[in-house]
């Protein structure tokens, strides 16, 4: 359970990372954020909740035995 904790909180924190690159500076428009319709307008909201999600998912996989 423990890694699967940690591998979605890898990919949340990936995914948020990347909106967040992407909302500060344009560039590579590759999340799954930019590519979803309905955060249109707020991708930088959407991306820093995405990034506090995976740190929660961290501390939940922290507690979890392996």
């Amino acid at each position: 359970m423990k890694k699967l904790l940690e591998f979605i909180g890898v990919i949340l924190l990936i995914q948020g990372v990347g909106g967040l690159v992407y909302a500060l500076f344009g560039w590579v428009k590759w999340g799954l954020i930019q590519k979803l319709g309905i955060f249109e307008g707020y991708e930088l909201f959407a991306s820093i909740v995405v990034i506090v999600l995976a740190v929660a998912v961290f501390a939940v996989a922290e507690r979890a035995k392996s």
